[in-house]
């Protein structure tokens, strides 16, 4: 097979040059520099890689570049428009949402996720859909918050 040669990521095709059994992660953060997508457990099991592939949230390691195809990727990178965070972006930075900040990315992009198909969830869901997204340090009841305070931001239309 031919190498993959271009990707839709953060609303503008990008030039690459990537064998097409590579991980979608290796091709961002090395080929693209996005290094807001960081390699945790390499198993698709932890979150740290989530990016948002159409919409849905999707572990780039254990993705390879060529099942991506002409859809949109979004990383963390992608989420700011005009010198503006994200409304899940602000929230995590007021609820303090992280200590390390190493699956900060990965949260904060399921949570947009999580956003653009429920914009109004509970609790309850907020957790179940962020099931998976493993934090190290501990701080799930402020991602919660976060997660719930930007939800309410974007409904307000203050974002």
């Amino acid at each position: 097979m031919p190498n993959i040669t271009q990707i839709h990521v953060n609303g503008a095709i990008r030039n690459i040059n990537a064998d097409p059994d590579r991980s979608l992660l290796s091709v961002l953060r090395d080929d693209l520099e996005l290094t807001s997508c960081s390699y945790g457990c390499g198993e698709g099991q932890c979150g740290a890689c989530t990016v948002l592939i159409d919409g849905t949230p999707r572990r780039s390691c254990v993705m390879p570049v060529k099942t991506v195809g002409e859809r949109e990727i979004l990383t963390v990178e992608g989420l700011e428009k005009n010198g503006r965070l994200h409304a899940v972006q602000q929230a995590f930075l007021e609820e303090e949402a992280f200590q390390c900040g190493y699956c900060t990315p990965g949260m904060i992009i399921a949570g947009v996720g999580l956003l653009m198909k429920n914009p109004n969830p509970t609790r309850d869901e907020i957790l179940r859909f962020m099931n998976g997204n493993i934090c190290r340090c501990g701080t799930y009841p402020r991602i919660l918050a976060a997660i719930d305070k930007a939800a309410k931001v974007l409904r307000e239309g203050r974002s």
